[in-house]
């Protein structure tokens, strides 16, 4: 897969440039909502998006596709669940990171969950399982080769994408396997937070017994697919100690991990730098981009020995 980094008009960026948003730190001060304007500024070409498809039967079990509009029949297929402290978010808000992956030419699956206080871990975890499942099954349909499939998230939902390739459990359960995934992406995920810092997050993982099970770390044995852990140095809402902890087990173990921190940035900078208006700036796109080439081949020559 050769990455095509989308090229943002120079009346586009004019435009942006004028509201403040060439820049992450315009994006999110912006007296607008920054998820709006992220979307807003996202182009329509890139992909063709199916809505609304049920995973499951309960009403946050849906899913959106993706599809890039100049697609073959042997994509990377790109599973990402967003954050929101496991009580907050819709897939409908991620419009820019599914065109960011369509424009890279993967097919991207973005999906809801169960949240809090609907539901207590580990029922969104199970749904995220659900959810790879039926990108796996469903793969061949939207242009997806299930051979090159991934799992990525923001935050809460890098959580649930790690938990789901560390505890084999999740997977098990949904009729799969880590070793079927060709790789994991999590962008400042909490994979290594007890004690929990508040009641606020104890109350999700309730009861107590249960909240070493809560912990990705806790899991890691060297076996998981290939790991890219994305931090920012400035993240001052999940420690970025989280993804360096993981990394080291995970290569003590022999486990494949690719770590980077990018200075300056923030918890939330980092998912915002998947935009059109920003991906020129930032790295974030490029390297997931790259990450997904390396192990999208890594997984198809593999398949053929």
């Amino acid at each position: 897969m050769v990455p095509r980094l989308h090229t943002v008009s120079a009346q586009r960026r004019r435009l942006l440039a004028a509201l403040g948003l060439s820049s992450l730190a315009g994006v999110l001060a912006s007296a607008c909502s920054p998820v709006a304007l992220l979307n807003g500024a996202a182009p329509s070409d890139t992909y063709r998006r199916t809505s609304g498809i049920a995973y499951g039967e309960l009403p946050r079990q849906r899913l959106d596709v993706y599809r890039p509009t100049a697609s073959g029949a042997d994509a990377p297929i790109v599973v990402f669940f967003y954050g929101g402290a496991w009580r907050h978010g819709a897939r409908g808000d991620y419009l820019f990171v599914g065109e960011a992956l369509a424009a890279l030419g993967c097919v991207a699956v973005l999906a809801d969950y169960r949240l809090f206080p609907e539901a207590r871990f580990p029922a969104f975890v199970e749904d995220g399982a659900a959810a790879l499942r039926w990108a796996r099954d469903h793969a061949a349909e939207h242009g997806g080769n299930p051979r090159r499939l991934f799992v990525m998230g923001h935050s809460a939902g890098a959580h649930i994408a790690l938990m789901l390739v560390t505890d084999e459990r999740y997977l098990a359960a949904a009729g799969m396997q880590p070793r079927e995934l060709a790789g994991a992406i999590g962008l400042a995920g909490p994979y290594d937070f007890l004690p929990f810092k508040s009641r606020r997050t104890a109350e999700i993982f309730d009861p107590p017994e249960r909240w070493p099970r809560s912990q990705p770390i806790n899991f890691v044995s060297g076996h998981e697919p290939p790991l890219l852990l994305m931090t920012g140095g400035d993240d001052d809402i999940v420690d970025p100690g989280n993804s360096t902890r993981l990394a080291a087990k995970a290569r003590g173990l022999g486990g494949k991990v690719e770590l980077i921190r990018y200075p300056g940035e923030g918890h939330r900078s980092i998912i915002a730098a998947l935009a059109a208006p920003l991906r020129e700036r930032y790295r974030v796109q490029a390297d997931i981009a790259a990450f997904i080439a390396r192990q999208g081949s890594a997984a198809l020559d593999a398949a053929q020995v």
